[in-house]
């Protein structure tokens, strides 16, 4: 059996996650954070390419890594026009669309598949990318505001998202479109999605200021208080509140989660305020999503890199639990699924699905 080199590239708002493996076996992994207060020096987080670039070669060298017989770069997958959820083969245009941001999402997700191209330009491989923050599976409903023309979209962490649901099915002997599940990553950035029978119907826009605020992101607000507070700011700072600069960022100067909670640890009252706010808002979403599955859900998921504080996990099952049980898979597991994606296609165990060049869904008929 031949064996199958694939480098996953992970961009995230607060770093860039690297792993080298060879079949299903994971070589090597690093993981390099990134202080809001160093990217918030860079005008738009295209910008940060270069900056991003010289963790990857760092990897590289440090590692000893000959990549010059590289089958494929698995990447992940940023703002180019929704898509179905799947695995796809990466071209030209699919890069430009998210590079552009044709998606609608502002998020570091965007550096994944050009990060993948500059590598390719170097060793060659194929570029993957599997459930790209924009898979697109909302409800009619779910996409509804109170504008005509305007219509939520759906941004998620779904390649986690539907990564630990496979997981929780298997778990239980159940296939993941037999269950409803309520769906919530935690990092850096905070998505809490409603899984109904396998699709994503519903979820907060965690990248444009939409639900709890979170390390890096501002979250919900009032539009008055925008308008009041915001209105005067340039475009590119507004956005950065809305995944780079705000949450816990714009608190405290920083997105690093551990100094944060030193000083929660420490009873510092601004850090016990904020801290707990934030995951009070994480639970009040993870109620709106329940009513979202009539109440009917057979499980809700916690993944992500804040589910290493424990007290996360206690907030969340003292005001949750009573709607359905809770699991948590912390971390996450999206390099495993970026890797087990693009090997099934390299081994052709299943075909990689082609980029439209165009959004899933494209507006209602009547």
């Amino acid at each position: 059996m031949k064996d199958y080199k694939i480098l996953v590239i992970n961009p995230g708002s607060t770093s860039t996650k690297l792993s080298l493996f060879v079949n299903e076996i994971n070589q090597f992994t690093e993981d390099v954070f990134h202080d809001s207060s160093v990217l918030k020096h860079f005008p738009t987080i295209n910008d940060q390419l270069d900056y991003r670039m010289e963790v990857v070669n760092e990897f590289i060298e440090k590692n000893g890594i000959d990549l010059h017989d590289l089958d494929a770069i698995a990447s992940r997958g940023g703002p180019c026009y929704s898509v179905e959820s799947g695995t796809y083969e990466v071209d030209d245009q699919l890069i430009e669309d998210t590079r552009e941001s044709k998606g609608g999402l502002y998020h570091s997700s965007m550096l994944g598949v050009q990060m993948a191209q500059r590598i390719q330009s170097i060793y060659g491989g194929r570029i993957f990318m599997s459930d790209p923050t924009v898979v697109d599976e909302y409800s009619e409903l779910a996409r509804m505001t109170g504008i005509e023309g305007i219509y939520r979209r759906a941004i998620s962490h779904a390649l986690n998202l539907k990564s630990v649901s496979r997981k929780f099915a298997r778990s239980i002997d159940k296939e993941y479109e037999d269950l409803n599940l309520i769906v919530c990553h935690i990092d850096g950035g905070i998505t809490i999605t409603a899984h109904d029978h396998g699709r994503m119907v519903d979820g907060n826009d965690g990248g444009g200021g939409d639900g709890p605020f979170t390390p890096t992101r501002m979250g919900s607000m009032a539009v008055t208080d925008i308008v009041h507070y915001l209105w005067d700011k340039p475009k590119e700072e507004m956005m950065n509140l809305c995944s780079v600069t705000g949450g816990l960022s714009n608190f405290f100067g920083t997105s690093d989660s551990d100094k944060i909670h030193k000083l929660v640890e420490k009873g510092d009252p601004k850090a016990v305020r904020c801290w707990n706010a934030m995951i009070y808002q994480v639970c009040k979403c993870i109620g709106s999503m329940s009513t979202v599955l009539e109440g009917k859900v057979d499980g809700i998921i916690l993944t992500g890199g804040l589910l290493r504080f424990e007290d996360v996990i206690e907030q969340v099952k003292k005001r949750c639990l009573w709607i359905a049980p809770i699991t948590v898979y912390a971390g996450e597991y999206e390099q495993e699924a970026l890797a087990l994606g693009a090997l099934s296609v390299l081994k052709g165990e299943k075909q990689a699905m082609n980029y439209p060049g165009k959004p899933v869904w494209k507006g209602f008929v009547d």
